[in-house]
């Protein structure tokens, strides 16, 4: 899991409004209590509204509004997938709508260095 996977990971977590012990996220996500400490710290200083301290607790103060396309890997994975079925269909509204999905998704996305230039969300090169 990478470090920006563990985060929307605690975000969910968080999103309750109950009280979450560091060392329950920990467990939960397979590292130390000290890289949540560290993680919520980055929370913090990213402008989440995360009240708490260790030893206690972590709380959200209100609601957070996650970006609607903070996909994990295997997520983005599947999405590849079925577009690429979805794909197949080229003559039809199945296909045309594959292809206009994927080029929306491609325009909200960051860019990657290690995606795949034969899946349907990755960008076109300059040469396209």
């Amino acid at each position: 899991m990478t470090r920006n996977e563990r985060l929307e990971q605690i975000m969910m977590l968080l999103r309750d409004g109950q009280l979450v012990r560091a060392q329950d996220m920990a467990a939960q996500l397979g590292v130390s209590d000290r890289t949540i400490w560290r993680d919520m710290k980055t929370l913090v200083d990213y402008g989440v509204p995360v009240e708490g301290e260790r030893g206690v607790g972590y709380v959200l103060r209100r609601a957070v509004a996650l970006p609607p396309l903070v996909l994990s890997a295997d997520e983005l994975a599947a999405l590849h997938h079925v577009l690429r079925l979805a794909e197949a269909h080229a003559e039809t509204r199945i296909g045309a709508g594959a292809r206009s999905l994927a080029a929306k998704i491609r325009a909200v996305m960051p860019p990657d260095p290690a995606e795949d230039a034969d899946t349907p969300l990755a960008r076109p090169s300059a040469t396209d």
